[in-house]
């Protein structure tokens, strides 16, 4: 589906150079010369790398629609991840590169997206936010308050997090699956 230079949104994937790209964030700019222009960053969906390309209104641009079905995470053997697709229970396996650093955040049982074009697997999208706890850090000293700095702590997927101070070892934690920072104590 062909659409303006200025109508591409964050999150849209397109085909521009012969590639596949997802804009991650997007700038309308109106100069004093000349007409305007949507300034646009693309992440490159197959080798990660990034672009900075300037669209205007009159140019047109191939937005692609992904193929996008929920798979239940069942086990990992080394560099391969296995998933079954909920509806036909089909397995698919994915190597750690497909996924990258996503792979530490998965869970017995998680539900995931898989993304795909032609029938080759694009991207996973994972749950915004998991459920980790807290296998070592600094002990919690009274009086600490949640507005001091953060502390370094590691979790039970073996990444490295900032915590409150308020945080201690066993706790659990909820954090973003996207950066690995904090979001708030698990209930």
């Amino acid at each position: 589906m062909r659409i303006n230079g200025n109508a591409i949104r964050p999150g849209n994937v397109v085909e521009h150079k012969g590639g596949l790209w997802r804009a991650v964030k997007i700038a309308h700019t109106q100069p004093g010369k000349g007409g305007a222009y949507l300034q646009v960053e693309l992440r490159n969906l197959l080798d990660g790398s990034k672009l900075n390309e300037r669209f205007r209104a009159s140019e047109n641009v191939e937005k692609v629609r992904l193929d996008q079905k929920d798979h239940q995470f069942l086990f990992s053997d080394g560099d391969s991840h296995t998933f079954m697709d909920t509806e036909t229970y089909d397995q698919v396996a994915l190597n750690a590169e497909q996924l990258g650093e996503q792979a530490a955040y998965l869970q017995d049982g998680m539900t995931v997206t898989i993304e795909s074009y032609e029938g080759a697997v694009i991207g996973v999208a994972l749950p915004e936010q998991v459920t980790l706890e807290v296998l070592d850090t600094e002990p919690v000293l009274k009086g600490q308050t949640a507005a001091a700095s953060y502390k370094p702590a590691i979790l039970d997927n073996d990444i490295r997090s900032s915590v409150p101070p308020f945080v201690g070892i066993g706790d659990k934690i909820v954090v973003n699956t996207e950066d690995g920072s904090y979001v708030k104590r698990a209930e």
